[in-house]
């Protein structure tokens, strides 16, 4: 029996390893610039075309190469960053492994022009699907340009799972932010589909940041700074009142590499912790610059994860830092110490024992509207207690619903059913009340069943904003002052993508430069919610969808307009009126039972069950 276990071939090895390192376009774009960095280039530019399905092309000034680097950089594991193994706990270039060159040259095709400053001559080297082509001398400036066309051509399976141009170019967009905010000494250039989307003069890191994000970004930069003897940080944090519905503009780079992290994420976050309202993220852009003894950036294919010896060290640094820097600015609320607290605290008769100081009905001079108000509260006090301990009591609650005919929506419908045709809401045979302003407790003669207030509104919502997508006459209401929408270059290329369908809800939107989009009409009936929170919410679910937007973007739109529009429902008084309609509305939606991301409405107690438990 013959042997089975063979050596493979280079280029087949080369396109295994192409599939970790080069995911998309984006992924060439990073490594291409990343090399002009290790080059020490002082000018960069960036060329794509057809969301670099097309073309990708990097032009750098830096130090070139020679003849034989030329070639021998298509080559696997050829590498000028180390020599030996413990060179990898000493990094500090951006490139090291010596794999993209390689597997880009795999599933591309690649035209390298180079020329070091002592040579008279350049080299011209082209390479298609890992195979030499051409190699010989040119005339050529000092420095390198690479140019990759066709990416994927021998591999149609994957360049069929691209995503769509402008998802392709939010990518690319992503990276090329990431390496100029980290190197604002260099100049960059962008050039896409022969149209210059930035021209990046060298120059301070606040001005980087205004000049890549707008000049909005301009008031709320607060700059952060700390120093310790095992990580030092700086850059800026966003003010609070500036914070957005998108997370997009939040980045970490360690010794100038951009890195994700969820982990020092949630110690930015938690240095805001009650500054912030709820679904609301902070701008910030934080550079950590630590020895490279104490990290290991070799964990990841796209070396964007970087695991720490002490990482909760850095979580503390980090979080202290944040918070120093709100404080400094001003940023958080301070303490009012010539306040007289006395004159807050409510009179109480001094002959009233400690247990009757608590009474809803106590008396009180001048305030009696308000303890009446506290005397309702007081009905409601540890009710939330005692429906946990009901909960944890009776465990057999949980699996009992909607079994045993007990399903909520079929036990209303088929309660409707049996009225006459087409009736409203008869009050007579459900009584409904509102519990905490959170809840609907609708009782009816075979039991009680319990509705969530938000995740009804939230279906009844989605149901109505598809049908606005679907026919394509969604009502519009005026603003009447229009509210600017800034917005970054990848952001638009979303909204541009869905700005069909944000019209066919109402929203009316009008292009003023740049970036710039002026929200002049809302769909109808939101009341007061603020459209430019709702089309940030939007561009933040879109964007970050693994997904191609797709068939489903419709209902991907339609989910986060339903959940941006029923938060105002979270924790409202309900009128009889409105408990009778959201009912209604509700058991006539599409799915009863389950709101738009999957959560459970109703829960359904038989009067069995409820006698059961009491007994």
């Amino acid at each position: 029996m013959r042997d089975l276990i063979q050596l493979l071939p280079d280029a087949i090895a080369n396109q295994i390893a192409a599939g970790e390192v080069v995911q998309r376009p984006a992924s060439v774009v990073k490594e291409l610039m990343e090399n002009a960095i290790d080059a020490q280039a002082t000018y960069i530019q960036l060329i794509i075309k057809d969301a670099g399905k097309g073309v990708i092309q990097v032009i750098d000034d830096g130090t070139g190469m020679s003849e034989t680097d030329a070639r021998m950089c298509f080559e696997r594991h050829a590498t000028s960053k180390i020599r030996k193994a413990e060179d990898l706990f000493s990094i500090k270039t951006m490139g090291f492994r010596g794999e993209a060159m390689a597997s880009i040259a795999s599933v591309a095709q690649v035209e390298l022009k180079t020329r070091r400053e002592q040579d008279e001559l350049g080299t011209l080297v082209r390479i298609e699907a890992s195979s030499l082509k051409t190699q010989e001398s040119i005339q050529h400036p000092v420095g390198t340009s690479i140019t990759v066309k066709n990416l994927f051509y021998n591999i149609p399976a994957r360049r069929n799972f691209l995503k769509s141009n402008p998802v392709e170019i939010r990518h690319i967009l992503d990276e090329f932010q990431h390496v100029a905010l980290a190197h604002p000494n260099i100049r960059f250039s962008f050039v896409q589909n022969e149209q210059e989307t930035y021209q990046l003069p060298a120059e301070k890191l606040g001005k980087r940041i205004v000049d890549l994000f707008g000049k909005g970004y301009r008031e709320q930069l607060a700059s952060c700074e700390e120093d310790t003897s095992y990580v030092s940080i700086k850059g800026y944090v966003g003010k609070p009142e500036h914070a957005k519905k998108t997370r997009g503009e939040q980045f970490f780079f360690v010794n100038d590499r951009f890195i994700k992290n969820a982990y020092l994420n949630h110690a930015v976050m938690s240095a805001y912790e009650r500054l912030l309202p709820e679904g609301a993220f902070p701008f910030y852009v934080l550079f950590l610059s630590i020895d490279p003894s104490h990290i290991d950036i070799n964990v990841h294919p796209t070396k964007t994860e970087i695991k720490f010896d002490d990482e909760k060290s850095i979580y503390a640094i980090v979080q202290a830092a944040v918070r120093k820097t709100l404080s400094i600015h001003n940023l958080i609320p301070s303490l009012d110490f010539d306040t007289n607290v006395n004159f807050n605290i409510p009179h109480v008769p001094s002959n009233l024992n400690s247990s009757n100081k608590t009474s809803a009905f106590s008396p009180s001079t001048g305030n009696s509207h308000k303890h009446v108000q506290d005397a309702w509260k007081k009905l409601y006090e540890g009710l939330q207690d005692n429906i946990q301990a009901f909960e944890q009591q009776a465990p057999q609650v949980k699996s009992a619903l909607f079994e045993h005919s007990n399903n909520a929506s079929e036990t209303i419908l088929q309660s409707r059913a049996n009225q006459r045709e087409n009736t409203a809401f008869n009050s007579t045979n459900f009584q409904v009340i509102q519990i905490l302003q959170k809840y609907l407790a609708l009782s009816w003669s075979n039991g009680l069943i319990l509705i969530d207030q938000k995740r009804a509104y939230q279906r009844i919502l989605y149901d109505q904003f598809m049908d606005h997508l679907q026919r394509k006459n969604g009502a519009s209401q005026q603003l009447l002052f229009p509210k600017l929408l800034h917005i970054s270059p990848a952001d638009q290329l979303i909204l541009e993508e869905i700005k069909e369908d944000l019209i066919y809800l109402g929203f009316q939107l009008a292009l003023e430069e740049g970036t710039k989009y002026w929200v002049k009409g809302i769909p109808a009936g939101l009341g007061e919610e603020d459209g430019q929170s709702l089309l940030e919410g939007i561009l933040e679910q879109v964007k970050h969808e693994a997904s191609d937007l797709g068939k489903h973007r419709n209902e991907k739109i339609a989910q986060v307009m339903a959940n941006r529009s029923a938060i105002r429902y979270q924790q409202k008084k309900l009128s009889s009126e409105e408990m009778n309609a959201l009912v209604e509305q509700l058991f006539a939606s599409s799915n009863p039972n389950s709101s738009p991301n999957g959560e459970q409405i109703s829960r359904a107690l038989a009067a069995q069950e409820i006698m059961d438990l009491l007994n």
